[in-house]
Parts: structure tokens; C-alpha cells; sequence
């Protein structure tokens, strides 16, 4: 599509977002139900958390005090870490890859990363970097996420498009109106939080002003921290430690980060229609990366958009339209050595995104969702040159040159409730995406780098994707406190452009794309077709029918065939004559290669009061136990960092102090040893473990106090979804660190802060 369609379809899509803020309502016979935003002020929760569900309807989002238990643990979360990631540890079915300090990847169901729909604030954010080091969730500070909405298992067409796991909505609070005929509202938040290992500390500080019509608000945070500390009996890498900084023994190199993020917001209201302004704007200056040869040295972002919602007799309207431009860089930091010589990698990025989706209520127990979507993303990754001579030089390197992935979808849905126990949701949804790059060049025409760049540059590199995703999903309740849930589901999504067009074989080139953390080399396949998932997911719900919070427990399960999916092979040594490919026991260069796979799961989760007695307060014990089996079904091997079966048990108690509440939670977490390896990655085994940890929150009013410690008994553990450890030395090649070192887990950790509402 040429620049010229692109703008038309944007302008279009503006178009309908403007145009209905001042239309006129037909008639009714009875008028709409009154949306959050325009129903008079009212104190929201501190976070909104929904989506253990197979999918979920309009009705069950609006039920009061649906989400109340799970709020308390997510505020918990987020006073224990900096990245947002972190808030869905405690969702059935989701985990979290490792990555930099505030860039963890989630996982729902063993697919990650792109093989997700991630939005925050109904905005698509692609990372923009070979080693995916700028997520969605990277954009956005726990401190300021209002509500999480997790599809794991099956997600309807209308949330989720071009992938193949669950979907990820994360929002920050809504606009605030005063009420007619009221003063103005005035308020804000300050918080701040201390984390003695790596001596992280974070700031957040927020206000608002409101009239009845119109709202303005500005946010802001800042996080900054060391390198971690990790537990007990690791001791980190000595080879290549000449050249960069001593590293005490129990440190994790390159594991620091300082980041600040902003936003200033504008919203209008006029009746049930509602239009926002928002620009936000992220000064990222470093951050390390433990399982990548690379740190970020530099991530300027900004995001622009609008985003209208509203009623009208016929159903509800909601559009957003958003641009977002990315400057990121990367090089060796303090903790690495590059033979004396840094190697700069800068990347310049941008999407152009809008969405349209009407909700037609044809009854009282009928809805039509219609939408449609187009995302236009461009990418410049090139790396300059170290010096005019040599073998890094002098011309600049072109990883992709103009990359393009635009994206241009619609869909339908069908909502059916046929009686107060049976709900059903059909969806249809048709995406095309396009993918393409211009001509590359290497860092000379020395034959290490002309060979290969000539060979890619006589290839054909546009690719035309059509997809067909369909869900089929019902809910049965057949008396309170009993629910039955199923769902079938064929998804589709098509390569990134970091799998489809690095082109270089050279085992450093290589080494730097890689945004899997596995230490080893890639190079893209120009021909890889499109992931085909095919799930069937089931869950069953038991809880006391007269008081859920006395007992409630949950079993799910699913299974997943995926046709062409993008796994590795070993680069052939015809093509890749300088790599190594061969080896089982070091990092090896890799192609990236379209197989069959296939993913078994099942999540057990659930809640009893044990005690309830006066000034003791209440006792309540609850679990998660995940379990999760995935496949390759050409090789016979596991899937890449595939989260081994874990179990997850919190003592609660919550009682009343000093006219406020106060939650203290004693949680083990058990898991298993990983001993499932993808054979052709050399992927790493990491040992069973199990952690303890205490937290304490005291909320009175509009003011919350956190305490807690985090692996309480300071144990050594290897994140099992953290990937091989590659945070110090000579990185830059493939084996000048040691191969076999897993990333560790964070050792004792105090924490410590507060947040206030005024």
C-alpha cells in the first residue's frame, strides 16, 4: 500500500472518530446505559484486573465487585517491581520471559512476544529492536496501569488479530468529569518505592484538573536501579572480564536500567460521547540486558493519538487513532568487553495505527460487533561504522533498510445470550499483512559482508499474507456458583521482520539478532509463511453459591496445533560457511525455519477462607498450578523456553488497624527443574527451586504503605525463562563467554513505599 492509501485510510478512520462528538442521538425508546466515564466522579479502584476467563463479554466487565480480590494482589505487584510485566504474575497460564529491568516479555501459554496481541490503551506498540529490548509494556509504569484485561486460551476476533496466543489489554485511569453544577475537581497521586537489591527506587507523581466537560491531566514517572544482586552460590563468568568492569561474584552484569515516562492527557464530554487527546513521551537513557550481547544506550519514544467512545440508540462506538515514533540505540555497556572497540546499532522506527469498532445491541440479548484496523510500521536499522578501516568499516552496516509490515484487518462477531445460563461469542476476522525491505549493504565489500549482501539483494523480499482467524466459544452456568466454559479457535500470524530479513552469516552480525535470549546467532528466512494455530480450551468453575470468598477453585485445560510455526534450524553450512552449526555444548548460528509444533496445558486455581475471627482478621489460603508441555513435531524436541510445571501457594490475612486495612501475604513458590530443552538452540537446563516471599500492604483512605521481602531466604535459583546468561565480557562474538550459564534470579530483596491519592 503507497503512502497515499495509507493516508486516505487514516483520514478516514479520523473521520469517524470526529464526526460522531457532535452528531445528534436518534430516538429511543429507552435511553442507553450510562457508560463509566460519563456517570458522575467516582473512586476507582487502584487496579483493575480481569481475564481468567476462557473470554469475556460486556456483561461480566460491568458485574460489580467482579475484579475486588484480585486488585489488593496486583498493588502488591506493583510495589515489588518496576516493569509492568510483573502485574500478570499471578494470572493462570501466564509467565514472564526475562529481559531488562522494566522489558519483560509475557507469556501466556508458552507462545511470547509477537505471537501476542499486546495494546495498551487500545494502542498496538511494536518493538522497534533486534533484540526486542522496547515492548509495549515498556512504555508504561505499573504505577499507572488502572485495569489488565488477560485473554489467555482463547481471545475473541474483536481483541485479538496477527497472532496466535491470548491478548493483553492494559489501560491507565480514565478521565474524570465533575458533576453538573459542581465545582471543578482538582487531585493527583505522589508515590514512591525503595528495592534494596540493585538499590532500585521509583517515583510517580500525577494531578488533574475537571470541569463537567472537560478534563486535563499529566503524568510521570521515574525508575532507576543497579545491577541486582543475585541469591546465594552463584558466582558470575570469568572469561573476558579484563577488558570491562570487575564484577563481584554474586552480581548479575548488565542488569541495571534508568527510565522516565510522561503523558499528558485531554479529554471533552458531551452526553455518552467522549474524545481524548493524549501525547506521551519516554526517556530511556540506559538499560542492560543480561541475555543479550547488546545494552540499550538510548530509547526515545513518542506516541500521539485520539480516541473516541459513545452511545447512540443503535449501540456503542468506540475509534482510536495513534502515531508512534521510535530513536533506539545500542552498544557494549560498563560490564562488557569488545576487543577495545564499541559496536553502535541504531534503529529508527514508526506505526501509524487505527481502529473502528461498532457494537450493534440487536435485543436485549443479542450483539453485533463490527470493526476494522490498519497498522503501517516502518523500520531503519543500521549500524555505524567503528572505524574507516577494518573489518567494521567504513560504510555503514544496513540490518533492514525500509523495512515495511502494514497490517489491515476487519471483523465480526456474534454475541448471543439465549437464556440467563447459556452465553455464546462467534467471530470471524480476514487480516492481510505485507512485509518488504529495501536493498542492504555491509560494513565494506570486503567478501565477509559483500557475499552475503549480494545474495540477499537479488532475492525476492515482498511478501502478501491473507489470514482467516475464526473463534467459536459458549458459557454454561447452570446454577450459581457453577460455570462451564469451551472454545475452538483457528488464529494466524505472520513473521516479524526481524525473523524474515536479517540477512548476514557472519557470526557476530548474526549474534546481534536475536531477540529470543538464547545467546545464539540468527538469520532470517525471506520465505517463511504464516503461523496456523489451531486451540481447543475448556474450563470448569466451582464456588460456595453464597459467599464466593469462602471457597471458589478453577481447572482449565488446553491444546494447541501450530502448522508453520517459526521455530530454528541449524544454518546450513553451504550458506553459512563461517558459523559454528554443528555444536551441542556452545552457542550456534541458527536459520530461522517454518515447523509443526504442538502445546498441551492445564492451570488449577483456587481460593478457601480458613479463618475468620474478630481482631485476628481473615485467613485465606490460595493456589496456582500450572502445568505445560510443548513440542516440536519435526524434530521431536521441546519448545524453546517452555515454563516447567509450577505450583504457587499465599497464605492471606487481612484484619483492621488504626481505621484502615491491612493485607499480609506469605507466599511459596515452587518450581520444577526444566530438563524439556529445544535440542537444536542448546537451550540451557535450570535446576528446581523454590523461593519465599512476604509481602504487606496497610491502605486508610486514599493513602497506601508497602513492605515486603522478596526471596525471603535468599536462595540461588536460574530463571527458567530467562534465557542463557551473556551480561558481561567479550560478547560481542559467539563463544567468547562461557555457553551454559542460565540468567540467575534475584537474590534478598527488601522493598519498601507508599502511594497517595489527593
Amino acid at each position: 500500500m503507497n503512502r497515499r492509501m495509507r493516508v486516505n485510510v487514516l483520514a478516514a478512520a479520523i473521520g469517524m472518530v470526529l464526526a460522531p462528538a457532535g452528531a445528534q442521538q436518534p430516538a429511543q425508546d429507552h435511553p442507553p446505559v450510562m457508560p463509566d466515564w460519563a456517570a458522575p466522579a467516582t473512586r476507582l479502584p487502584s487496579v483493575n484486573v480481569r481475564g481468567l476467563r476462557l473470554f469475556d463479554t460486556s456483561q461480566e466487565a460491568s458485574a460489580p465487585g467482579a475484579d475486588a480480590p484480585e486488585a489488593s494482589r496486583m498493588s502488591r505487584r506493583r510495589a515489588s517491581s518496576p516493569d509492568t510485566s510483573s502485574l500478570l504474575k499471578d494470572i493462570p497460564g501466564v509467565e514472564v520471559y526475562g529481559a531488562g529491568g522494566v522489558s519483560g516479555l509475557p507469556v501466556i501459554h508458552g507462545l511470547a512476544d509477537e505471537r501476542l496481541r499486546l495494546t495498551v490503551d487500545d494502542m498496538d506498540l511494536l518493538a522497534a529492536c533486534a533484540n526486542h529490548m522496547n515492548p509495549a509494556l515498556s512504555y508504561i509504569d505499573p504505577a499507572k496501569v488502572e485495569s489488565v484485561r488477560v485473554y489467555a486460551g482463547i481471545s475473541p476476533v474483536s481483541v485479538g488479530g496477527d497472532s496466535i496466543g491470548g491478548s493483553i489489554q492494559v489501560e491507565s485511569a480514565p478521565p474524570k468529569f465533575a458533576d453538573p453544577g459542581e465545582p471543578a475537581l482538582k487531585g493527583g497521586n505522589v508515590g514512591a518505592h525503595y528495592r534494596s537489591n540493585g538499590h532500585g527506587v521509583d517515583a510517580s507523581l500525577g494531578a488533574y484538573y475537571a470541569t463537567e466537560s472537560l478534563h486535563l491531566d499529566y503524568e510521570g514517572t521515574w525508575s532507576r536501579a543497579k545491577n541486582y544482586r543475585a541469591g546465594r552460590v552463584f558466582k558470575a563468568a570469568e572469561a573476558g572480564r579484563e577488558g570491562g568492569r570487575v564484577i563481584p561474584a554474586d552480581e548479575v552484569g548488565s542488569s541495571g536500567f534508568r527510565v522516565q515516562n510522561h503523558k499528558l492527557g485531554a479529554a471533552w464530554r458531551r452526553g455518552v460521547h467522549l474524545l481524548e487527546a493524549d501525547v506521551n513521551w519516554q526517556d530511556l537513557p540506559f538499560q542492560g540486558f543480561p541475555n543479550q550481547r547488546m545494552d540499550m544506550t538510548a530509547n526515545h519514544a513518542s506516541v500521539a493519538g485520539l480516541r473516541y467512545r459513545g452511545q447512540f440508540g443503535w449501540g456503542d462506538l468506540k475509534a482510536r487513532v495513534w502515531h508512534q515514533r521510535i530513536r533506539h540505540s545500542m552498544d557494549m555497556g560498563n560490564d562488557r568487553y569488545s576487543y577495545g572497540t564499541g559496536m553502535p546499532m541504531r534503529t529508527s522506527a514508526s506505526t501509524d495505527g487505527a481502529t473502528v469498532q461498532a457494537s450493534l445491541m440487536r435485543s436485549e440479548h443479542e450483539t453485533i460487533r463490527l470493526g476494522m484496523e490498519a497498522l503501517f510500521y516502518r523500520l531503519y536499522d543500521w549500524w555505524p561504522p567503528v572505524s574507516a578501516s577494518g573489518a567494521m568499516g567504513p560504510n555503514d552496516f544496513w540490518n533492514i533498510d525500509n523495512g515495511h509490515r502494514d497490517r489491515l484487518g476487519v471483523f465480526a462477531e456474534w454475541e448471543r445470550h439465549w437464556n440467563a445460563q447459556l452465553t455464546s461469542v462467534l467471530g470471524v476476522r480476514h487480516t492481510r499483512v505485507s512485509t518488504s525491505t529495501a536493498p542492504v549493504q555491509g560494513y565494506s565489500s570486503l567478501p565477509t559482508w559483500a557475499d552475503d549482501a549480494a545474495a540477499f539483494n537479488t532475492g525476492h523480499h515482498k511478501r502478501n499474507d491473507s489470514h482467516w482467524d475464526v473463534t467459536a466459544m459458549a458459557s454454561y452456568e447452570p446454577a450459581k456458583g457453577r460455570r462451564y466454559e469451551a472454545g475452538v479457535a483457528r488464529k494466524t500470524r505472520s513473521p516479524s521482520l526481524y525473523e524474515r530479513y536479517p540477512w548476514s552469516t557472519n557470526t557476530m552480525a548474526a549474534g546481534m539478532n536475536n531477540f529470543l535470549g538464547d545467546g545464539n546467532g540468527y538469520l532470517g528466512n525471506p520465505d517463511l509463511k504464516p503461523e496456523v494455530a489451531h486451540t481447543l480450551s475448556g474450563s470448569a468453575s466451582w464456588e460456595d453459591a453464597t459467599d464466593p470468598q469462602r471457597w471458589g477453585i478453577t481447572a482449565s485445560a488446553h491444546v494447541t496445533r501450530i502448522h508453520d510455526y517459526v521455530d530454528a534450524g541449524r544454518c546450513p553450512a553451504s550458506q553459512c560457511r563461517s558459523g559454528n552449526t554443528t555444536a551441542t555444548s556452545e552457542f550456534v548460528l541458527l536459520r530461522y525455519a517454518n515447523q509443526d509444533a504442538r502445546i498441551l496445558g492445564a492451570d488449577v486455581w483456587g481460593h478457601v477462607r480458613l479463618l475468620e475471627k474478630g481482631a485476628w482478621g481473615r485467613f485465606t489460603l490460595n493456589g496456582k498450578l500450572s502445568w505445560l508441555h510443548g513440542k516440536n513435531l519435526d524434530t521431536g524436541s521441546g519448545l524453546y523456553n517452555t515454563m516447567p510445571a509450577n505450583l504457587r501457594l499465599g497464605l492471606e490475612n487481612q484484619r483492621a488497624v488504626a481505621e484502615g486495612q491491612l493485607t499480609t501475604t506469605l507466599e511459596w513458590e515452587g518450581v520444577q527443574a526444566k530438563k524439556r530443552l529445544s535440542s537444536v538452540r542448546n537451550e540451557i537446563r535450570t535446576g528446581g527451586y523454590a523461593l519465599l516471599n512476604l509481602r504487606t500492604r496497610f491502605e486508610r483512605g486514599a493513602l497506601g504503605i508497602d513492605f515486603g521481602i522478596d526471596n525471603l531466604l535468599d536462595r540461588g535459583y536460574a530463571l527458567p525463562l530467562g534465557g542463557a546468561y551473556v551480561g558481561q565480557g567479550s560478547s560481542m562474538m559467539l563463544n567468547t563467554v562461557p555457553w551454559g550459564v542460565a540468567v540467575p534470579g534475584h537474590g534478598r530483596s527488601v522493598y519498601v513505599g507508599f502511594n497517595y491519592k489527593f
